[in-house]
């Protein structure tokens, strides 16, 4: 699998593993399919793994972990999150977790973006994952903590960078804009977007993704299925955006591109994971995968080919913009 690299970043893998259902995100995975999805992600030639306490209050983590335990440490490139302290909660432990995973309430997530919070949260993952160091760091929704996360919460970051417990550090968001605030005007290697480069949301490419590249910023795209409606080779009548039901007039435009992936031989969630990967910019699209399988269908649809006369004809309809479409030689490895 080609790796990509950004003049700030580590090289990535084209294709990274997002951990969250390895933390039980919506149900339950077993401890034997989170291994499977891992070690078939493996075989497939991936070598980014993402995490972050959120996802299944640090089941995710301590699973990727044991996956990767027997692994070449120098072979893999791991990054989590901070932002979400995640507290001892005895008294609610009886209870399910309300943050959207399968898992016990024993802990509680405390949003903290000072120095002391990013800290005990960056040595939490550090033991959950059971690794010296992580490779990337990333500042995780800091949406309604702009001011503490873009002077405190980054400075911290760069003294981990500079004592060498992480080679790279960005910040991961649900949205555009603030990530290219945060490019504009704080010292970050990366930024993870999720759901905002898209072959329906291309609110990314109007002002992040120009700007990381002139600043030498990596970009990872994450959810490129906008939760489930470009999942599907034909979208579903009960297809998700966002987690959300999705509206009439956005199954309407999916279907549609569907319908010009089908003239060139190409599926929808083949034509999702490669539309990212078109900018210059990106340097790895992170899928999330359950089991073997799913993670062995990510590699699949990475891998399939997808002609030039796709894009210009979904550009001459209106359906994506037409942007730029050569992945240059210097940054394929």
């Amino acid at each position: 699998m080609r790796s990509r690299t950004s003049p700030r970043g580590p090289g990535l893998t084209e294709l990274g593993l997002g951990a969250a259902q390895l933390g039980n995100l919506a149900r339950t995975t077993s401890d034997e399919d989170a291994q499977g999805a891992v070690d078939a992600a493996w075989d497939s030639g991936v070598r980014y793994f993402d995490t972050a306490p959120h996802y299944g209050l640090g089941l995710s983590e301590r699973r990727l972990g044991a996956a990767l335990a027997h692994r070449p440490r120098g072979g893999f490139t791991v990054s989590t999150k901070v932002g979400r302290l995640l507290v001892p909660s005895p008294e609610t432990a009886h209870r399910p977790d309300d943050g959207g995973f399968a898992v016990p309430a024993a802990f509680r997530r405390a949003w903290d973006f000072g120095r002391d919070g990013i800290l005990r949260s960056f040595e939490g993952s550090l033991e959950r994952l059971g690794l010296g160091h992580v490779d990337v760091v990333y500042l995780h929704d800091p949406d309604d903590h702009w001011q503490e996360a873009s002077t405190t919460g980054v400075d911290t970051l760069v003294e981990l960078r500079e004592q060498g417990l992480v080679k790279a550090v960005g910040v991961g968001m649900n949205q555009a804009p603030m990530l290219a605030e945060f490019v504009r005007r704080c010292d970050v290697d990366l930024v993870m977007v999720a759901g905002r480069h898209t072959l329906l949301d291309h609110s990314a490419q109007e002002e992040l993704l120009p700007l990381a590249e002139e600043r030498g910023v990596g970009v990872v795209a994450a959810a490129v299925y906008n939760s489930g409606l470009l999942a599907a080779p034909r979208p579903p009548a009960d297809a998700t955006y966002d987690y959300l039901p999705a509206s009439r007039e956005l199954t309407d435009r999916a279907a549609a591109i569907a319908d010009v992936c089908e003239r060139h031989g190409v599926t929808l969630p083949e034509a999702a994971i490669a539309h990212p990967l078109r900018h210059p910019s990106v340097v790895s699209v992170v899928l999330g995968a359950r089991d073997a399988g799913q993670s062995r269908t990510n590699a699949r649809r990475l891998a399939a080919a997808v002609p030039d006369a796709l894009w210009d004809e979904l550009a001459d309809l209106d359906l994506v913009p037409d942007g730029p479409g050569a992945r240059a030689d210097r940054r394929l490895g």
